[in-house]
């Protein structure tokens, strides 16, 4: 069987890819794919995210382990897709440069017989140009400006609406 994905660049243009592969491909596999696909080089560090259906990030698959070896490390070489994808599971988040962040949102769109005489990994459908630079994010909570801490103020002596006491420590 194949997986067909769209691979959409979280940006404000619309940049994404159609790709075919493999359910025996490994997420190392997935991640090559996907740097081919947009012209990115591929050198940077990179993971895959299990996300729900708000793009909430899930479980971890790392390019290299960094790990200090205290926790186990699911890495993209010794995962198939097949172990992660699935008509069940179909959304992943893959972020590309940490860096930088290049953000990716993946949905598997359809399982399918692979087609004769075709080679996978297969892109299928192209749009957009990947932009020179990843434009910045905004990560602010949609507060006042002129107070980003909301009603909180820290510059104030209000400190008694804490619920604990000055000398707490």
């Amino acid at each position: 069987m194949i997986y067909r994905f769209r691979i959409i660049l979280d940006v404000h243009d619309d940049v994404f890819r159609d790709i075919e592969l493999s359910k025996e491909d490994s997420m190392e596999d997935f991640h090559n794919a996907i740097t081919q696909s947009f012209g990115i080089n591929g050198e940077e560090m990179a993971s895959f995210y299990i996300s729900d259906k708000n793009w909430s990030q899930g479980e971890e698959f790392t390019l290299f382990n960094m790990s200090d070896g205290e926790r186990p490390v699911n890495l993209m070489s010794q995962t198939l897709l097949k172990e992660v994808v699935s008509e069940e599971q179909t959304k992943l988040i893959y972020v590309y440069d940490f860096l930088h962040m290049w953000v990716f949102l993946i949905e598997l769109a359809e399982i399918a017989k692979p087609a004769e005489g075709v080679s996978y990994p297969n892109l299928i459908f192209s749009h957009g140009e990947l932009p020179e630079q990843i434009p910045e994010k905004d990560f602010s909570l949609d507060r006042d400006d002129e107070n980003p801490f909301g009603e909180f103020d820290p510059d104030s002596n209000e400190s008694n609406d804490l619920g604990f006491e000055e000398n707490w420590n």
